[in-house]
């Protein structure tokens, strides 16, 4: 798709994610215009179609979804689930009938089973049930992958699905009950390095391994396999890096200049035990590959967000 003389809607579009994609369709030359729930909510039908027919759009991508860290999933995993499938099925139903000419959604990396192989391959994203703090998400937004392969079967609908790894950089979301590891470890260390606190407790045993993408890039991936990939298979998003959260707190301390204790809290769950994806697909169909060092990365977080707290 040449986005030059397309328009492009991006629901979500007021989040994290979906104001760096925005802005990368945006510098493309697209008329890119980003929505959240307050323009249109979702969850239902006649809002997605309101949506359709008000912005006329020749792209959508589906970046709206109900996330959070492991707290907020066990906290509600009806809503989670309920949610993220009912406005992703809607939407994708209402581009069919509308005719968009191309659909881009946003899966997730905890769609992938507990236990799979490392790397993650997309080919193994049927091989087991995922881990079960998160799998009602996963679940949900795996039933995204059957519904635009299933349209595409059926109707010709050009959807393709893309499993970003967790993202993480300037504007994400810091709040602790809510946000996701790196911006939470952020804000913990930060608010223990101010208030003179000696110890920070985090949860779980620091055994487990992410891999973590910075937005920039991942705003970067959805831009080159919209314009590049027109498949119906599913594509990690991702570094390939992997580093445990033992690795990563230490790094996140020494980002915020903490160098107290790190305790942590076994009695809470560790999460899926490992995540690292191959990332070959999306070298090999669109060129995407991440440029931002994890370091690099965290000090650009923490920057912004120290720049935020203090503004």
């Amino acid at each position: 798709m040449d986005l030059g003389d397309k328009k492009a809607v991006v629901t979500g579009g007021t989040g994290f994610l979906g104001q760096h994609v925005t802005a990368e369709l945006a510098a493309a030359g697209a008329d890119a215009r980003g929505f959240g729930s307050a323009d249109y909510d979702l969850r239902r039908r006649s809002e997605i179609e309101r949506m359709l027919e008000e912005q006329r759009p020749d792209l959508v991508v589906h970046l709206a979804a109900v996330v959070g860290g492991i707290g907020a999933n066990r906290a509600e995993p009806g809503r989670f689930l309920y949610e993220n499938a009912i406005m992703g099925l809607e939407l994708l139903d209402a581009c069919r009938q509308a005719g968009t000419t191309k659909v881009c959604i946003a899966g997730t990396v905890c769609a992938y089973p507990k236990f799979a192989p490392i790397p993650f391959r997309e080919d193994a994203i049927w091989d087991g049930y995922p881990e079960e703090t998160n799998a009602p998400y996963g679940l949900a937004k795996k039933l995204l992958l059957v519904q635009a392969q299933a349209y595409r079967e059926q109707y010709g609908t050009n959807a393709i699905y893309l499993l970003p790894v967790n993202l993480y950089g300037p504007g994400d979301n810091f709040d602790l009950e809510t946000g996701h590891v790196i911006p939470s470890m952020i804000r913990k260390f930060l608010d223990a390095r101010d208030q003179g606190h000696d110890k920070v407790t985090l949860w779980g045993d620091g055994s487990p391994t992410r891999e973590f993408l910075y937005v920039d890039d991942a705003a970067r991936a959805f831009k080159l396999a919209i314009e590049r990939y027109d498949g119906s298979e599913p594509v990690n998003i991702g570094s390939g890096d992997e580093v445990s959260i033992l690795e990563l707190a230490t790094q996140v301390g020494e980002s915020v200049g903490f160098d107290g204790d790190i305790i942590w809290d076994t009695n809470k769950p560790n999460g899926q035990p490992r995540r690292k994806l191959d990332v070959s697909r999306a070298r090999e169909l669109f060129e995407f590959e991440s440029e931002t060092k994890l370091a690099e990365g965290l000090r650009a977080t923490v920057a912004s967000y120290v720049e935020s707290i203090h503004s």
